[in-house]
Order: structure tokens, then sequence, then C-alpha cells
């Protein structure tokens, strides 16, 4: 059963609508024919004409072979069926007379097997494939009413071919999408599920606005340029009402080690030096090293590190920032933490702060990386969105849709289309492809080569990649609402949590990070009630090989061990304060964001050199670009809208929206494949 739901729906002359909740199910054509093989056009047409349109300026149109139903939403090549006026019905022509559809050749429409329009047979010829019809899909525009649409019709390949397709609407994709839509690219985004955000998405249960992932959103100021959050969303034309968070974060550590991260740079370092006054010299030293690389990055345009154009403009613009930049691209931060500071505790308080971005420890964690976000909470801050987290994906899918560039829900790809080496287009689950001349993945690079090219040659790029760096662990993540009297009047929004040893940071389950968004937004919330998003790093493999009976088990009994710590450190009384709780594994985030084991992105096997061997947007496969946590800079949701930022760049460049130097690009493209391999 076909459930389609039309933004104006039939009425009768009474005005009464034509079936409850604004909705017409149809079985492949009409719920009227089901069973049968072909129906009386005449009898069909007049089963509708007691109805009319609610608008006066529209007319049931019908052609030679039958009276077109009401099908709003969809076309068969550039024929658009249903409600259409006057000016429309003099312009229809087949668009080609091979796809002739007053002809009696078939129309390859797999939805509609079986069917007649008159004397015209529909559906699929036996084992034939139609290389000049592909089954495409009217984009759902409105993120709030996304519905599903299956077989709504073919367009030619050949004339209607967008300039990307992104596979994913994480952020990274989100932004990449928009960069290219507003410099006059025509895109098209496939997300799988029916929202729009990936990881920095949102979901509702009994009156709560849970995100889906990390709160703590980088990028999202009014200054600078670093702020990449702001300006995807001015690009597009959006803006949002932020709250600011004076504190990004409150450390609860080993020891009793209590750390307040203040939105001031001054009350921060104020706060630290009292706890380590004998490293105060080592703490200015080691921050004022981060501020260095970031005041240089947020001093450049930033567009693709692989397009030469910008590059070398860039460098005769501003050439000791870019030399910085070089400096410290190979750098780790436990290596500039070790050079001025030697305290063993105060060193593991890097560690917990590197922690939070990028999930492994300074030595393991880029010192670009770093400092991106350790200066930007206090340069523009950390900066909550009203409404919650997901506002941001709505907003930048809602705008890409205004520049007009589509977004498709509930399209699941399963595979990227390659014809000569070269990616062409995007197969769905349900069988549907479409074309582009550029495909982007936001997917990890694990399920890009690994699922929607599976069976393809892994290009030597991707196998370096993957000798460097392997998954990341998981989440197990509970959302819990609870009487708002059990927290504290002061309470901070963000919190992380290791009270046992130091050696316990990097352990699954041993660190717990958790949000409390209604300290901020308290719409998020029924009255008198709290948020608490709670999560803590888990591995798929710890929640495989169980019955489902045991697996629940599993889950609310790791759980309430997570929550017992938290009520036990923090709040006293928050188990008995629960009145809504809904815990989430490994398995569920695979699920519902598909990413292979629930991964949040990569993480180096050793010690790396930096950001040296993290791959860019550019694939070893033509017309293949990835974008997103696997790509560089890495995790975060500041470094992923950075990928997109460069993504798009280097998109429009080899697509002509952007200046394009094809030798510089050739040995530009070969330095940094070899700069990777010193990694």
């Amino acid at each position: 059963m076909v459930d389609l739901t039309f933004n104006s729906p039939l009425v009768n002359h009474n005005s009464q609508v034509f079936s409850p909740q604004n909705t017409i199910k149809f079985s492949a054509l009409s719920h009227k024919l089901q069973q049968i093989q072909s129906f009386d056009t005449q009898r069909t047409f007049n089963m509708f004409s007691s109805y009319r349109p609610r608008s006066q300026n529209h007319n049931i149109f019908s052609f030679e072979h039958g009276k077109a139903l009401a099908f709003s939403d969809y076309k068969l090549s550039n024929l658009k069926l249903g409600h259409i006026n006057a000016a429309q019905r003099r312009k229809f022509r087949p668009r080609k007379e091979r796809n002739n559809l007053s002809s009696g050749d078939m129309l390859k429409i797999k939805t509609f097997n079986g069917y007649k329009l008159g004397s015209v047979e529909l559906g699929y010829g036996e084992k034939k494939r139609n290389r000049h019809f592909v089954l495409m899909a009217k984009s759902v525009l409105n993120v709030e009413n996304a519905v599903e649409i299956e077989g709504n019709g073919g367009v030619s390949r050949e004339t209607n071919k967008y300039d990307a397709i992104v596979i994913g609407s994480g952020i990274g994709g989100l932004v990449a999408a928009t960069q290219l839509a507003v410099k006059g690219a025509r895109v098209l985004v496939l997300e799988k599920y029916v929202i729009p955000g990936g990881s920095s998405g949102y979901y509702q249960r009994d009156g709560y606005t849970f995100d889906v992932g990390s709160s703590v959103m980088f990028g999202f100021s009014d200054k600078g340029n670093l702020n990449l959050i702001t300006q995807a969303l001015a690009a597009v034309g959006c803006e949002m009402e932020v709250i600011p968070d004076p504190t990004t974060v409150h450390f609860h550590l080993s020891n009793d080690l209590s750390v307040q991260v203040h939105r001031e740079y001054s009350e921060f370092i104020a706060e630290l030096t009292s706890k380590f006054p004998h490293e105060k010299e080592g703490i200015l030293a080691f921050y004022d090293e981060c501020w260095k690389i970031f005041n240089a990055l947020n001093s450049l345009e930033l567009k693709s590190l692989e397009e030469p154009i910008y590059l070398f403009g860039q460098f005769f613009q501003k050439p000791l920032e870019c030399l910085t930049l070089a400096y410290y691209l190979p750098q780790n931060t436990g290596d500039i933490a070790r050079k001025y500071i030697k305290d063993p505790q105060l060193l593991s308080f890097i560690d917990a702060e590197c922690f939070i971005v990028s999930t492994v420890n300074a030595l393991q964690t880029p010192m670009i990386n770093a400092s991106m976000v350790l200066c930007d909470r206090h340069f523009g801050g950390i900066n909550y969105p009203v409404g919650g987290v997901g506002g941001i994906a709505k907003a930048l899918a809602n705008g890409l849709v205004d520049q007009g560039s589509e977004i498709l829900y509930k399209a699941n790809v399963t595979g990227i289309v390659l014809e000569d080496g070269k990616a062409v287009g995007v197969r769905l689950s349900d069988g549907r492809e479409f074309f582009a001349k550029t495909i982007i993945s936001n997917a990890t690079r694990w399920d890009t080569f690994g699922k929607l090219l599976k069976g393809e040659k892994l290009p030597k790029e991707e196998e370096n990649f993957q000798k460097v760096y392997v998954k990341a662990p998981s989440f197990l993540s509970i959302h819990m609402g609870v009487k708002a009297e059990v927290l504290p009047p002061d309470t901070d929004c963000h919190h992380f949590v290791l009270e046992d040893s130091w050696t316990r940071l990097e352990e699954p389950y041993g660190s717990i990070f958790l949000s409390i968004p209604t300290v901020l937004d308290s719409s998020l919330a029924p009255e008198g009630r709290h948020i608490l998003h709670i999560f803590t790093t888990s591995s798929i493999e710890d929640w495989q090989g169980m019955s489902q009976k045991d697996y629940n088990a599993k889950k609310e009994l790791v759980a309430d061990e997570i929550i017992s710590r938290l009520e036990k450190k923090l709040f006293p009384g928050l188990k008995k304060s629960i009145v809504f709780k809904e815990v989430g594994t490994p398995k569920t985030h695979r699920r519902y964001l598909a990413r292979d084991k629930g991964t949040y992105g990569p993480m180096p096997r050793g010690t790396p050199k930096g950001l040296l061997g993290m791959p860019f947007n550019t694939t070893g496969i033509d017309n293949l670009y990835c974008v997103g946590d696997s790509c560089f800079p890495g995790q975060g949701v500041i470094a992923v809208a950075f990928s997109g930022v460069m993504c798009a760049h280097r998109v429009a460049a080899d697509i002509g929206l952007e200046k394009k130097a094809p030798v510089l690009d050739a040995a530009l493209l070969k330095l940094l494949g070899w700069l990777r391999t010193l990694a």
C-alpha cells in the first residue's frame, strides 16, 4: 500500500475532505484497481468527476490514453501528472520520440507492473532495463511533513542530471550541499531517515525534544572565520536564535579534581592555575600555542586545501599564517603539552580535554584539531540553538530547498553506480536510481568503500587510510526526563565525569559525558522536567551474540550502573526522579545513523603524525568525494562543517562553478597523496 499525502487534498462539491487525514491511499494506481489488470478509463474518470480541486485555477487533465488521476506530486518524463492549468496543458509534448507517452510503448515504472491506462501497459518489460528512463522521486521539501514516495515516475537521465548527489544529511553533507547550491549547482540530498542531521539530529518522545548527539556547538558564533555553522546558515538565508552557554564543560575528575571551563578565557585560566599554581607558566605557554594556531586559521578564508588557486592565493596573502599551520600539521597535542607541563595530573586533564574532541588522548590528538575547539569556546563561545541542535540541520535542509535544490527522505542508498571507473549515480534499496555529475558521500569511508562500493577494488589511498586509522568506538546513550528539583539551581549544562583512575579515560564505560540542555532551553521538556543526555564509549562487539531478552536486560543493567555513578557523584536521588528513560547502544547508532559498527569516526592505530595521514575530500574514484568526520580535519561539529566547505569548493571547481587549473590540480593532488604516505 502506497501512502501519498498531498498538500492540497481533493474535496467534493460540498467541501468534504476526500479521505481522512488528508491522505489518499493507492495500491499502485488506485485503491479501486486492486487485483485487476485493466480498467475502463471513462468509468475511472467519472469516479473522480464529483470531486474538484480546492483551487479553481486547476482542472483534472486528460490525454488520449486516459484521464490523469490525482498524482500532483508525480512525473512521467516531463509530464507532471495531476492538477495542471490550461497553460500547462498546451505545453504537453513528449521529451523525445522514443519516450512518447501517447504511444503504446511500455513505460518503465516498476510500481505499475500489471496495470493499464487505456491501451498503455505500465511496468517493466521482461528482463529489460531501459537506459533512457530512470525512476526518480520528487523531493520531500518540508522536514515537518516528511513522507515516503515510491515509484512516482521516470525522468530522462540524459537531460535531468544533477550537478551533485549527496549521500546522507549530516552536518558535513548539508554544508557541502548548501554551499554548492548557493554557487548555482543543482543538488540532490538523499537521507535514509525521516529527518536530517545524522549525529546532529533530534527526536521527540512524550513532550521531550532530545538531541541525538552532543549539544556542545562549536563554530556557532557571530564573529571570525571559524564560525562555520553560522556562515553555512547565513549562506542560505537562515538565522537561528541562540542561548550563550556560560560554561563549556564542568570536569569532575579523579582525585576530586573539579574544573569549570568558563566562557571567558581569563576566568578559565584563573581557575586552572588555581588548581595547579606551580604550573602557571606551563599552562599559559601551552594555551598560547593553541591560540597561535587558532588565530592563524581564523585569519584565513577557509576553502579546499586540494584546490591550488585558492591555496597559493592564501599563501601569498598570509604567508606567516600558512607556514604556521604547515608547521603544526604533523604535530600532536600531547607532545606540545609536554614541552611546557610536567605535572602528571595536569597532563591527564589535557588528555580529558582532548578526549572530548577526538575520543583519544592528547598524544593521539592532532594539535590543529585541539586548538580549533580549545580556543573557539572562548573566542566565539558555545551557543545553544533555541529548540535544540536538530534545528540547525532542519534550517540547512530548508535553506537548500529554497535555493532550488532537493532533499529526499526515507531514501536508503545501497550502492554507488560506476561506469568506466567513474561515479555516475546511486542506487536505492527500493531499486530507484539517481544520476549526477558528482557523488558526495557523507557516509564514513568504511561504509562508502566497504558497502556502497561493495565488490569494487579498494583504491590505494583507502588502503593507506585504513592502515593508519581504525573505527573509533561507538557510544551507549541514555536519554532521560527527570523531575527538575533533583538538579541544584546552579547546575551547568555540560559535564564530564571520570571519578576513578585516569587509566579508565579511554576504556568502555570509563568516562561519562552528560548534557542537560534544558538548563539553557527549558522549552525542550515539559514544565517541571529536565533532560539528561548521558553517553559513554562502547563497542558494538559488546552487544552482539545474545537474545533480544538478554540484550534488553543488559541495556538496563549497564544504564543503571551509569546512572548510579552520576547519582553518587553529582545528583543524589537521581534514580527516583526519573520519569522517562530510553537507552541506545552501538547497534542503535548503526541502525539509525547508518555508520559501520555505530562508529563516530576514525581514530589512529598508534601515534599519528598530526593530521598528515587524514584524507581530504577527493577519492581514488573519479567524480566521487567524501565529506564528514572520516575526512580532514576529523571529528567534531566544527571539523565536519570545515570538511563540507572544503568539499563544496573542490566539487564546484571540478564542475566549472569555480576557477580551476588542471595542471596545478594534478600536481597538488599528487603532492598531498605523497605527504599522506609519510604518516
